[in-house]
């Protein structure tokens, strides 16, 4: 834990502080100039930590009785990655799949972006044929986001065990993942563009899944 004293405020942020050395962290502390240089954000409250992020593979995903899952290929912008943890959170999804990353989990601007959700959301990375031949070994539908599908995404059964496939921003999914999909879905387009932002699409195809769906809460703890 990296400490300036000359930001901190708040009676909370020294007992964080406490029961972080108590933990068996080291603390060290950083005069004001320095500190705001290593913080990378504006306004910093004082104190910083850095730990090793963990690695989890797809087998170590622990999914509910109704697996829902939202995979996410090649995300180029981690503020993108970053809102659609958000979403997922907030919808209760079970694990975000990062298919062939093209930012990492530990980017600044994913943590930012996420409000702390990376921390609340299983993730993990996969290579794209190993993470479609493991939603088929959970029988989890495939369905995959894209403008030029036919099918409504507000008009798919999604109460079953589902993913839900998301593409990079400039070329949407690729051809892989189009051919393996059970159903392609798009979203309706009035305006004069001819998609949405990914972390926006994405948002909306999760939220038709939970009105779908029965129970407002995920059926297992996360872990």
């Amino acid at each position: 834990l990296v400490v300036c004293a000359a930001l901190v405020r708040h009676d909370a942020q020294y007992e964080l502080m406490a029961r972080t050395r108590a933990a068996g962290a080291s603390l060290i502390e950083m005069d004001e100039r320095a500190f705001r240089k290593a913080a990378y954000r504006d306004n910093p409250d004082g104190w910083l930590g850095t730990f090793r992020m963990p690695r989890r593979r797809l087998d170590e995903v622990r999914l509910g009785a109704t697996p829902f899952l939202v995979v996410a290929e090649a995300v180029e912008k981690p503020g993108n990655l970053g809102a659609l943890l958000r979403t997922a959170d907030a919808a209760g999804v079970d694990a975000v799949i990062s298919c062939e990353p093209h930012t990492d989990w530990g980017n600044p601007n994913v943590v930012r972006a996420s409000k702390g959700t990376l921390f609340t959301v299983p993730t993990a990375e996969a290579e794209t044929q190993p993470a479609i031949a493991w939603l088929r070994r959970h029988g989890t539908k495939i369905v995959v986001a894209t403008p030029d599908a036919r099918a409504v995404y507000s008009d798919e059964d999604l109460r079953g065990p589902v993913a839900i496939v998301v593409g990079t921003e400039r070329h949407g999914v690729s051809r892989v993942w189009l051919d393996a999909a059970d159903v392609a879905v798009a979203i309706p387009m009035y305006g004069r563009v001819n998609s949405l932002n990914v972390a926006t699409a994405a948002a909306l195809v999760i939220y038709e899944v939970v009105r779908q769906r029965p129970a407002a809460a995920p059926d297992s703890p996360r872990g």
